[in-house]
């Protein structure tokens, strides 16, 4: 065979190989992102569905006589709604929010609403971005959203400081959605962060859930603040997978298919480990809670399935081409959906287990923390670890990134705040 047969050959093996690379990442579902995830537990779903609730009121025009009617029992009781603010109070450089006393579940609850696509000022915080333009904390996070947060925590800080000092064993939760998801857990880190300023809340009683988030945090951090933040997604939502730019992702709202093409065949052009070696890369935050109602080839939905993890490598990496991923993005259907897989994991569940099941996962959510560090580490993530407890990240040393027992056990001991005896005092 001549020379010049074989080059053709080659270049359509080639172009086949291309093309199958494409075709994969084009038929990509929401289930291949967290096929290999474990399944959630009631006890650490449960105060999703209740805080998604929160957020809906935030919503409202007349929280007692809201149109989103919670199931009965479940809604906000006016007598202990702290605070509300509106945009007028905020002045566009925050979303609307709220402050509740969850005296129920001893929960003291910050909750922060989504984009509201009528408010220009809304659109201000999401353009305030440019990539690898803020830092935080040793990692990259989206400039806009940090300083909405910064502006929240400035505004209501000696509000939560008394409250958490009325409630001494209250935890305080921040959530969001959409846009808020990402203010939300901006809000958690610097919270974390300036502990003293709450007269030094324990970082345990500090906990962040953000529902449909956008990707707003270097690997890094995602990783480290998955003790605190929790993020969750219902099946093909758009927002926490695109790696767009967020600003470009608004600006093309009206053709969001077209961008969403586009930006899954620029992802299949992009090796993984080109993804995790640039440390500007944002990520959805924290733990992932993946809500998966439907399954490939089958017709209509599903009884819901919580997965859940700690990921480093595939976090929500490619885009879904879905006709359902704006409104998978809905905060209404995230509600309805978690409350319906919450049901279903409590069945056949007695009240006598739900303690010890919540001490048990506990201790798991540590351990699966730990290893999505380690993990960091052995994938060379830039500034995957931090040579004091949670400040400013730096290279690892030579023998950390090798892998060296000693120097694994005195990363987590710095990491966990861990006692000689091998126990978490944090």
């Amino acid at each position: 065979m001549s020379l010049a047969c074989c080059v053709p050959l080659v270049e359509c093996v080639y172009c086949l190989a291309c093309t199958r690379w494409i075709c994969n990442r084009c038929l990509h579902t929401a289930d291949d992102d967290s096929e290999t995830w474990a399944r959630a537990s009631a006890v650490e779903f449960e105060p999703i569905p209740r805080l998604c609730r929160m957020i809906l009121a935030v919503y409202e025009d007349d929280i007692e006589h809201p149109l989103w009617a919670p199931p009965r029992g479940y809604g906000i009781d006016p007598r202990t709604l702290i605070l509300r603010k509106t945009y007028e109070q905020t002045g566009g450089r925050a979303p609307p929010y709220l402050i509740y006393v969850d005296h129920v579940n001893s929960d003291i609850v910050l909750a922060i609403r989504g984009l509201n696509l009528a408010k220009e000022s809304d659109y201000a915080v999401l353009l305030d971005n440019r990539l690898g333009e803020q830092k935080f904390d040793g990692g990259y996070v989206h400039n806009g959203l940090l300083k909405s947060a910064a502006w929240i925590l400035d505004a209501e800080c000696q509000v939560l400081k008394v409250l958490l000092g009325e409630h001494p064993d209250y935890t305080l939760t921040v959530a969001g959605h959409s846009l808020g998801a990402g203010v939300a857990a901006m809000l958690a880190m610097l919270l974390v962060q300036n502990r003293q300023r709450l007269n030094d809340v324990e970082r345990k009683r500090v906990r962040c859930y953000a529902m449909a988030p956008a990707r707003c945090m270097s690997l890094n951090l995602a990783v480290r603040y998955a003790d605190v933040i929790n993020s969750v997604v219902l099946q093909d939502d758009f927002l926490p997978r695109t790696a767009t730019p967020l600003e470009n992702v608004f600006k093309s709202l009206f053709c969001l298919p077209c961008v969403q093409f586009l930006r899954c065949l620029m992802d299949a052009c992009v090796p993984e480990v080109n993804m995790f070696m640039d440390p500007r890369r944002l990520y959805a935050p924290g733990r992932l809670y993946h809500i998966v109602n439907r399954k490939p080839f089958q017709c209509g939905r599903i009884t819901p399935e919580v997965r859940t993890a700690v990921p480093v490598d595939g976090r929500f990496e490619h885009v879904v081409l879905s006709c359902n991923a704006t409104s998978d993005h809905a905060i209404i259907w995230i509600e309805r959906e978690s409350q319906r897989a919450l049901d279903h994991m409590w069945e056949g569940v007695p009240e006598t287990q739900r303690m010890e099941r919540r001490e048990v996962v506990t201790r798991g959510h540590v351990e699966e923390h730990r290893t999505a560090l380690r993990r960091a580490v052995m994938l060379a993530v830039p500034h995957a670890v931090s040579p004091t407890a949670y400040g400013t990240f730096e290279e690892l040393p030579a023998t950390t990134a090798a892998g060296s027992d000693e120097s694994w056990k005195e990363l987590i001991q710095r990491l966990f705040d861990v006692d000689p005896g091998g126990h978490t005092t944090r």
